[in-house]
Order: structure tokens, then sequence, then C-alpha cells
């Protein structure tokens, strides 16, 4: 029996971001970081529509292409039929002057026919690449959010200067805080992640994997916090 295919589910990810913005909005309501994570909501919440006219074949772009292509084509036979290829004198040096323009007319025509084939991949990279590029620039403003907080200056307010942050946040409200925005940033990874299950290319791949690695990155920083708290508890 062949084995059901695993596939990332879009509607599953989006209840998630759901949840946590929720999480959030119980703990920290009038925080940055909810009005951070309503906007990833926001934007995970249109992968599915974006996702969808990715996966979908655009018959209109592919009717304009394949006409084209077709009156290319028709063209050129036409203009075989009315050229005249007998050549007067056969030299060697006309010989090969002709084939070499043959030969070059034939890589400018499939190189228009293969540019006219791929468009509605390359049009479709693009969008994903530009919304890639969102996510990576809420990974980048979730870990703005986390600079500030640092483990060893809880409520040392004696010791802030005139331009300190303000650090308000118990331990326990700090522990809390950057969970939040550690799984915050994995989320980001899932959602980038079904761009590349939609369109497998090589560059969307690549795009995904450096959302994912520095998602990773960033968590990862947050976790060390995480590691230095609960060595002050113990």
């Amino acid at each position: 029996m062949k084995n059901p295919r695993i596939v990332l589910e879009s509607e599953r990810i989006v209840r998630t971001i759901i949840r946590l913005e929720k999480r959030i909005s119980d703990r920290f309501p009038e925080s940055d970081l909810r009005k951070v994570v309503n906007q990833f909501l926001e934007i995970a919440g249109e992968s599915n529509k974006n996702i969808e006219w990715i996966s979908k074949p655009n018959m209109s772009i592919r009717l304009f292409s394949y006409l084209v292509i077709f009156l290319g084509v028709a063209v050129i036979i036409y203009s075989f039929t009315i050229i005249d290829f007998t050549i007067q004198n056969k030299t060697l040096s006309n010989i090969v002057a002709l084939s070499e323009s043959l030969f070059n007319e034939m890589i400018l025509i499939g190189a228009a026919i293969f540019f006219m084939i791929t468009i509605e991949t390359r049009m479709k990279r693009r969008r994903t690449a530009e919304l890639l590029n969102e996510l990576r620039v809420i990974a980048h403003v979730i870990d703005m959010h986390q600079l500030t907080k640092d483990p060893g200056m809880i409520q040392e307010t004696e010791k802030s200067t005139l331009h300190s942050p303000k650090r308000k946040l118990s331990k326990f409200e700090l522990q809390r805080y950057l969970e939040y925005c550690s799984e915050a940033l994995s989320l980001i990874g899932k959602v980038a992640a079904l761009y590349a299950q939609s369109l497998p290319s090589e560059v969307v791949v690549r795009m995904v994997n450096e959302i994912e690695a520095l998602s990773t990155g960033f968590s990862r920083k947050m976790w060390q916090k995480l590691i230095i708290l609960n060595e002050m508890e113990e």
C-alpha cells in the first residue's frame, strides 16, 4: 500500500498563529510584539490564496505564450519558403558563413521560445520572492523586539541611565516573552515552507532555506537568554 504524501497545511499553521496571538494578547496586550504577530497573521492568512494562485496554471499567460510561439514559427517557416538559399559561389567561406548565420538564427529562435515557455514560472517565482521577503522582514522585526530583553538586567532599574530601555518584566514574564518570539520565528519558517512546497524551484527553495536559517539563528539567541534565566533561578 502506498503511503500518503505528507504535506504542510496552511489552515493548521494559521490556526497555530491565531492561538499564539491570543496567548500574547492575554499576557502582553499592549506590547509591540502583539502588533507584529498580528501583521504576521495577516500575511499568513493570505498565504492560502497566494499558494492557490501559484499552484494553479495561468491559462491566459500560457495561451498568450503558445500564440506568440505559433506565430513566430509560422513566420519563420514562411520566410524559409521565400528565401533563395542557392549559393552562386560555392566556396568554403560562403558555405561556412551561411551555416553560421543559420546556426545563430536557430539559437535566437530557441532562446525566444524558451523565454515564452518559462514566462509563467518566472512571474510566479518573482511574486513568491516578494512574499518571502515579507516573511524575512517580519523575522527581523521580531528579533528587534528581543534585543533589549537582557536577563542580567531584570529589576535593575537603579542602574538604568536616562536613555536605557524600560525593563518592567519579571523573570517569568521575560521567559514567556522570549518563548513567544521563538515560536513566532518557528512559524515564519513553516509559512515560508508552504511556498517551497507549492513551487519547488531551485530559487524558491534556496530562499526558503535562507529564511529558515535566519529564523533559527534568531531563535537560538533567545534560547540562550532562556538558559541564562533558568540558571539564575537555580
